[in-house]
């Protein structure tokens, strides 16, 4: 029986030749220190890489503990006990950190521990990997420094709003600028979109994604506009938005930029109106001069020709003769009074200026100015109780209004409403055209007639311009209206639009002797509801009242009384008239007012005896009464009574 074949023996790994080449591998690699520690953690090899970093020759450390390696701080601290045993126990260890070379200098070490065991899992000791990475954490120090400054920079800038957006528009940071212009805080307002910034008007029209696409395709966007804040109110906003790129061309988003410039624009507003109004007084000035030089001349021809007719007359002409010679006169007449509108405008009429009381002037005129305004207008008086005196002309002040409500009526052909009102206004330097800053007399005829539109406000003043018809009017109601104005210190300001009607406000000097009764110095004392239809008795009402301390409000009527009572009763005297327009009469609304606020004293005032009233109007037994005109020691005695 012969011998089986012997099994081929397997051919065995050359342990020399491997174990030599992964010797040479390891030795080669100088970019990292690879070495061995038994289980105790004394080195137990050492390569090249290893000398390199850390200045030890292999036959200084092998057989030395590898603690030797770490700063004194971290020995103290157990790190290297604890790094062997996180390796052992969890399978791998690695971290950074500073670590000691030889000559005791330092580097920031990349560091890596794998536990090396035998096939039955027995610890055999550690394989250790550190990585020099001092110059790359002093770049990324340097890089977090930097990023640091200008997160500072950007975080304590708050004249502006700077962010930043993704490509799609969405903000991904916020500074407090942003948050202080727009009222934001930061975590209310990253991850939205830009857009919630803008009007309702420009988010319609696409604004924000016309922004971003011009941008993103030239690399710059620039723009003004109103902006919208968190709590609704707008700004006017200067705004940049800059694409931000990649190295290679990538689009990573935006950086926006945002400025709020709304007193900037403000003041620029204003500079302009000053020019403007600068700009028109010297042209208004300068037609003036030679308005009234023309004038002047004109008056001279215009005496040679009457002295003419006067001798004409004086030698007994025949009837044919006395008919043209009428005619001339007539012409004469005319020219004359044509003279004197446009010395008027070029305020060199002579004006009898004396103190007066506007409200008192506008009430002994009520009746023509309401004839003049035409059955097809509502004219409403509304004037301010406790208004300060002016130093005007009163005949020319007169004529004034006679022409604005004249005005007025003639822009409402088909009816509409005229409102007369006057104000204590305070004005702020050349807030209106070059008046000086100061208190101020206010008085407005506003109409709801067709209005004007800007070129025509702009050329108002000037002597003939008129956009009436053909013989309907010469041009000259408002020149003069300006020219006495102007003339008495103060100036014409018009409000208009197109269908919207107008406002004419004048501007008064408010006289030195009347500042008492400006708006803000009463005596803080009792207040008084003084209800009246009649503007010109509530005006002496007021003055009376005011003269013994009180605080004074006024109604028209008793309904409007009423709602004021309703809205704020904190009134201590109704002082009201009997008869009353809208339904409601005096003892109707002092009864109410009884009934709801019992601690209000309440006097009844009437034109008529109270023992020529009837019926119901009779009935005033319960109340103060007193007959007009009353005085002021009439009231006294009857707010004593009632207290």
């Amino acid at each position: 029986m012969s011998e089986p074949p012997a099994a081929a023996n397997p051919a065995k790994p050359a342990l020399p030749d491997f174990q030599q080449r992964y010797e040479l591998l390891v030795a080669s690699i100088s970019d990292y220190a690879i070495y061995m520690l038994d289980v105790d953690g004394y080195v137990s090899s050492w390569n090249p890489g290893a000398e390199r970093f850390k200045g030890y020759k292999a036959d200084e450390i092998m057989g030395q503990h590898f603690s030797r390696f770490y700063t004194e701080e971290d020995k103290a601290t157990g790190l290297p006990a604890r790094a062997l045993a996180a390796a052992r126990d969890e399978g791998r260890f690695e971290g950074e950190g500073w670590r000691v070379r030889k000559d005791g200098g330092r580097f920031w070490a990349s560091i890596v521990i794998d536990p090396i065991r035998s096939p039955y899992g027995a610890l055999l000791g550690f394989a250790k990997i550190t990585r020099d990475i001092t110059d790359r954490r002093a770049a990324q120090e340097a890089l977090r420094r930097s990023e640091q400054n200008f997160r500072l920079l950007v975080q304590g800038v708050s004249d502006y709003a700077i962010y930043m957006l993704s490509p799609q528009g969405e903000i991904t940071n916020w500074n407090v600028g942003a948050q202080r212009i727009k009222g934001y805080p930061q975590d209310e307002v990253v991850g939205s979109h830009y857009r919630r910034f803008f009007t309702d008007e420009d988010r319609a029209a696409g604004v924000p994604e016309r922004a971003l696409e011009t941008a993103a395709r030239e690399g710059r966007y620039e723009s003004e506009g109103l902006r919208v804040r968190r709590d609704g109110t707008r700004f006017y906003a200067h705004a940049v938005i800059d694409a931000i790129r990649d190295e290679y061309g990538t689009l990573l988003g935006f950086a926006k930029i945002t400025r709020d410039i709304t007193e900037q624009r403000r003041a620029a507003e204003s500079l302009e109106q000053t020019r403007n109004a600068l700009f028109q007084a010297q042209k208004m000035e300068a037609i003036g001069h030679l308005t009234g030089g023309i004038a002047h001349d004109f008056n001279n021809l215009l005496a040679v020709l009457s002295s003419g007719v006067d001798i004409l007359n004086a030698q007994q002409p025949n009837a044919p003769a006395l008919r043209v010679l009428e005619s001339m006169r007539r012409a004469i007449d005319r020219g004359a009074l044509l003279t004197q509108q446009l010395l008027s405008f070029a305020r060199q009429q002579p004006l009898a200026a004396a103190t007066h009381q506007p409200n008192a002037l506008i009430g002994s005129f009520e009746q023509v100015l309401r004839r003049a305004s035409g059955p097809q207008v509502s004219f409403v008086f509304d004037l301010a109780p406790r208004l300060a005196n002016i130093v005007v002309d009163e005949a020319r002040f007169e004529a004034t209004l006679l022409n604005l409500v004249v005005n007025a009526r003639d822009a409402m052909p088909d009816g509409g409403t005229l409102v007369l009102e006057t104000r204590n206004v305070r004005l702020g330097e050349n807030e209106v055209g070059t008046l000086p800053a100061g208190e101020y007399v206010r008085v407005t005829v506003r109409d709801t007639g067709t209005g004007m539109p800007p070129e025509v406000v702009a050329r108002a003043f000037e002597p003939f311009f008129t956009t009436k018809p053909v013989g309907k009017g010469t041009g000259l109601g408002l020149s003069q209206v300006y020219g006495f104005i102007t003339q008495s210190g103060g100036d014409v300001q018009i409000h208009s639009e197109p269908g919207e009607g107008t406002a004419i406000n004048l501007f008064l000097p408010a006289h030195e002797g009347g500042g008492e009764a400006l708006a803000g110095t009463a005596p803080q004392a009792e207040r008084v509801l003084i209800v009246e239809d009649d503007q010109l008795v509530m005006a002496v009402a007021c003055d009376l009242f005011e003269t013994m301390g009180y605080e004074v409000q006024t109604a028209p009527d008793a309904v409007v009384a009423l709602r004021m009572l309703e809205r704020n009763g904190e009134v201590d005297v109704l002082f009201t008239d009997l008869m009353m327009p809208n339904g409601m009469t005096g003892l109707e609304l002092a009864r109410t007012v009884r009934a709801r606020w019992p601690e209000i004293r309440i006097i009844i005032a009437s034109g008529y005896p109270q023992q020529a009233l009837q019926g119901d109007q009779a009935d005033l037994h319960e109340f103060h009464f007193v007959g007009k005109p009353y005085r002021i020691a009439d009231l006294a005695r009857h707010l004593r009574a009632a207290d």
